[in-house]
């Protein structure tokens, strides 16, 4: 056993610190910190290999990141001669994905001046706004979008509509845009805004019940998707502990 530690030794405490770095960012599942800390340098190794190396896959935005700030630059150059509605979304779409959304809703302004019969356009800043935390200035957005196609998207429209309206203090109105969203849309986003509003309902049985389905979905997905859908998760566990404590 000595002579297996010595020959570990120091890539264990290594691949153990890799491996706690990588837990704290990403908050997998608890038990992973016991394998890491207890199982030294085969329970980081197993962690490495279970956790670490498919998120690699999660890089491709990083790649994909410097793509778009090249194009960006493209873009920019372009609309001095040309400000077409076009270029702006075009724009847009890229600062929104960059998570720069002062900038993307400023570019979708301004495709909007240009050539306002799109409802994606007032879609995608309605997003920027989202992003920015600003709900109210994203609910007309969302309002003109919703009445153009209820279903826009999937119902995820509606279902940030609702969303906002929850966030402002408009209870009546989301529940009322959350009657469709609810019984159509299972996505992770819906079923963690839908049980949050219910908290704020003081209806904390029912958002209880809609934080557990939002983690017994994880159980159904596969795994590259509950690595991409793991914030919703965390954040489903977080409410499930708001209401308990409460």
């Amino acid at each position: 056993m000595f002579g297996l530690s010595h020959l570990f030794y120091p890539w264990g405490l290594i691949l153990q610190g890799i491996a706690l770095v990588h837990f704290v960012r990403r908050r997998p599942d608890g038990y992973w910190f016991y394998v890491i800390f207890f199982g030294s340098f085969i329970g980081a190794s197993v962690y490495i290999v279970a956790e670490v190396l498919p998120d690699l896959g999660l890089l491709r935005g990083v790649f994909q990141g410097l793509g778009r700030s090249s194009r960006i630059k493209i873009v920019e150059t372009q609309i001095l001669d040309n400000p077409s509605a076009a270029n702006y979304e075009e724009l847009g779409e890229l600062y929104k994905d960059q998570k720069q959304f002062a900038k993307a809703r400023e570019a979708f302004t301004n495709a909007i001046a240009a050539r306002s019969d799109s409802a994606y356009t007032f879609y995608y800043r309605a997003q920027a706004s989202l992003g920015l935390e600003e709900y109210a200035a994203a609910i007309p957005d969302l309002e003109l979008v919703v009445a153009s196609d209820p279903k826009f998207d999937y119902y995820r429209a509606a279902g940030l509509l609702a969303d906002a309206y929850a966030r402002t203090g408009q209870l009546d109105r989301a529940a009322q845009t959350y009657v469709d969203v609810a019984q159509f849309s299972t996505t992770t986003e819906t079923l963690y805004n839908y049980a949050y509003f219910l908290k704020l309902q003081g209806r904390r049985e029912e958002s209880r019940e809609w934080a557990e389905k939002l983690l017994a979905k994880k159980r159904t997905l596969p795994r590259y998707m509950q690595r991409y859908e793991r914030p919703w998760f965390r954040k489903g566990k977080t409410l499930l502990k708001e209401l308990a404590a409460a």
